[in-house]
Order: C-alpha cells, then structure tokens, then sequence
C-alpha cells in the first residue's frame, strides 16, 4: 500500500511537471503598438510602426522565455484620454506587458503615471520631448528617438561655425516649439552665433508670409523652423515661393521627416537642413534593414518607425536576460544591455534615454538624387554624448537618487 502511495506521488507530480511545462508554451507575452494609425502623423509611424514592431519580433525569433510573442494595436487618434483609456483596458484585462511607438507627448506624459503604477513598460519612438526623460521620468519609460533637446543642439552645433552664422526662427506657438528654439538658442549662442530674433505662429496655421517677409528682412543666415509636421511643411513650401534661398538665406528644419521630403519633392526641399537619429541610407545596416521595410510598406522608413524596431528587439533580449516578466527586472535589463541600432553601437541610461549619434543632413538637388529616396547630403555627425541633455540637467529624481548612491 505504502508502495502504491510512493508510486502515485512520484506520478502526479511528473504530470504537474509536464503540465507546467506545456502551460508555459502556451503563455503569450503581449506588446502593444499604440500609435497615430489615421490622423496627421500616420504617415511617420501608423502601420509602418506596426510593421517594424512586427518585424523585431520575427527577428528574435517570435517567442521569449518559451512564450509566444504576439503584438496587439491601436490607434489613439492623438487624444491623451483615448490612450489611457485604452492602456488601461490592455494591462488590466488583456494581458498587455508593454506598449511601443507612442507619438504625442500629452498622451506619453499621461500614460507614464499608468505605466508607473501598473509597473509596465513603455517604450517611446514617437513623442519628442525632453522631458520624457527629465522631470517627468519613469523608471518603467525608454526614450528611443530623438528628442526636442537633441535636434536643436545636434543641428546648431552642426550649422554654427562662428560669429558670422545668425538666425531667426519661426516658432510654433505651443511648448514643443518653444522647446526647440530655447534649446538651439543656447547651443548657437554658446558657439559664438547670434539669434537676430523670432516670430511665433498659431499652430496649423495656412499663411506664413508675413512670417517669412520678417525673416528675410533681417538677413539672417539660417532660418529655424521650430514646429513640426504641416506647419513646417507649409513654411518650406511657401519659403520656396518667396524665393528665400535666392538671398543666401537657408531653412533648417529642427523636427523634420523623410516622409515630409518625399511629399515636399526635391524641388522645394533641396537645401533644406534636417536632423536625424537615422537615414535609411546611412550605413549598409540602415540599408538592409530599410530595403526589407520598404518590400512590405512600399515606402522607406522614418526614425520613428526604427526606433519601434530597435525598442522592441531590445526589450526582447532584455526578457530573456531578465529571465522572468517583471517589468522592473526587464527594465533593469534594458538600461545595462548594449543596444544594437542596425549595426552601430547606442545605450539607455539610468533616465531611460537611448544615447547614439545623430547625423546633420541637407536635402540634395533633383540632379544630386540618383534614385527614389536618395535624398540626404551628410553635413555633419554629432556624437551622443554631445548631442543629449546630460543627466545632470535633466532633473530625473530617481536617476539622481541612483547617481548618488
């Protein structure tokens, strides 16, 4: 009987086993890309974002810690109460771990404190501001793209050379763009440049004439545009019908897209100065990737739309260096892994800044291009530790606390 019992034991315990072990293999591990799938940016990351964040994933290898990786999505419509709504519904009920893409920093900002108190991750490619990383920090929240503070640095570090480089910035009238000019500003008066002034312009407005007639009447060499999306658009189209560049000024344009110089066309965007974490054609990485993204998108990809792909692999290895689906552990994780950007070398810091170098291009000529796409002049490469807010600045408390230890 004694015997019986033993034998009975030792059975049900190889059946839990195997149970478990079969359980484990039918787990999920979910990733939500949350995005603008619709409205004025979807162009920049939408589907494309959906796509990178599905190519990651296929790249890893589809499946983490014996757990198939799937990936949910959604389009927050660029409405910070939409998002929370739906990233509440995703970690509370549908088993979501971590959210990426994320355009729009209202809806960032208000999702941190979400992602806070459920302790899950979010991964940001789309949203630009500084302060991602700085008051508003989030041991649970990576910045992978570039940020207000590195565009504006990165593109007057790479433009001024002296006393004799002058701007005037037409400016956005909200913080982000007030953000842009504040932060290039500093950098050019630092490099010896002068800042002759700056208009600020409704956002979404239509007519930028007066705008521009006020920048060419003060000759300044460089004319700063401080918005993003259709308004910087609308001002390089209509520059280019007030033949701005005929009087030796140029645009450069602090929070531009490839996906706007493709609408644009080279004709009015030639010249143009833009700043970017990553061009397609930049190195053979970007090349390779970018190639196989355009196969399935028909379109090249945008530094948002890498910055999914790069955040999303990355979080995946820090799973499986993690060892277990805790957020806190797989940020941990994310924070000490070198990060893989096609090739070239990046790191998160304690802030949850991704750190690489940013390159200053301008746009070439219909003659210079010789093929679709081809369309950025390399000026400059401005190294990561340079281009970003240091730490110390950035008023991170718990990056702070960590510093102090």
């Amino acid at each position: 009987m004694r015997l019986i019992l033993t034998c009975c034991i030792v059975l049900a315990g190889l059946l839990g086993e195997a149970q478990g072990k079969a359980q484990a293999q039918t787990e999920k591990l979910i990733i939500g890309v949350m995005g603008d799938q619709s409205g004025v940016v979807s162009d920049v990351g939408g589907k494309g974002s959906v796509l990178a964040a599905r190519m990651a994933v296929a790249d890893f290898g589809g499946q983490v810690l014996g757990r198939k990786v799937e990936l949910v999505t959604a389009d927050h419509q660029n409405k910070p109460d939409v998002a929370a709504s739906i990233a509440r519904r995703w970690f509370d009920s549908e088993g979501v771990e971590a959210i990426a893409d994320l355009p729009h920093t209202g809806v960032v900002l208000g999702l941190q404190e979400i992602a806070r108190q459920k302790q899950k991750t979010l991964m940001v490619s789309g949203a630009a501001s500084v302060e991602i990383t700085g008051r508003s920090c989030s041991p649970y929240t990576t910045h992978w793209t570039d940020d207000t503070y590195a565009l504006a640095n990165a593109t007057a570090r790479a433009v001024t050379k002296g006393p004799s480089e002058s701007w005037y910035f037409l400016t956005a009238d909200y913080s982000f763009g007030h953000d842009l000019e504040r932060d290039a500003t500093a950098t050019i008066k630092t490099l010896g440049g002068s800042v002759l002034g700056s208009a600020r312009h409704p956002l979404s407005t239509q007519d930028f004439s007066s705008f521009l007639l006020q920048a060419q009447a003060t000759k300044a060499r460089i004319i700063g545009l401080a918005s993003a999306g259709a308004d910087t658009v609308n001002a390089i189209k209509q520059a280019k019908e007030y033949r701005i560049d005929a009087g030796g000024q140029r645009l450069a344009a602090l929070h531009a897209f490839i996906t706007d110089v493709n609408s644009l066309g080279l004709p009015t965007a030639q010249g143009l100065i833009i700043t970017s974490g990553f061009y397609w054609d930049a190195t053979d990485g970007t090349r390779a990737w970018s190639r196989r993204f355009m196969a399935e998108h028909g379109r090249m990809p945008t530094r948002e739309q890498a910055g999914v792909y790069v955040s999303v692999l990355h979080y995946l290895k820090a799973v499986q260096a993690a060892g277990r689906i805790d957020a806190a552990a797989i940020n941990t994780a994310m924070r000490k892994l070198p990060v893989d950007r096609f090739g070239a070398a990046a790191s998160v810091r304690a802030d949850g800044r991704v750190i690489y170098d940013i390159g200053v291009y301008q746009v070439k000529t219909p003659a210079e291009s010789q093929a679709p796409w081809d369309y950025y002049r390399q000026l400059a490469s401005v190294p990561g530790a340079e281009a970003f807010r240091p730490i110390r600045d950035g008023g991170c408390a718990f990056a702070q606390q960590q510093a102090n230890q």
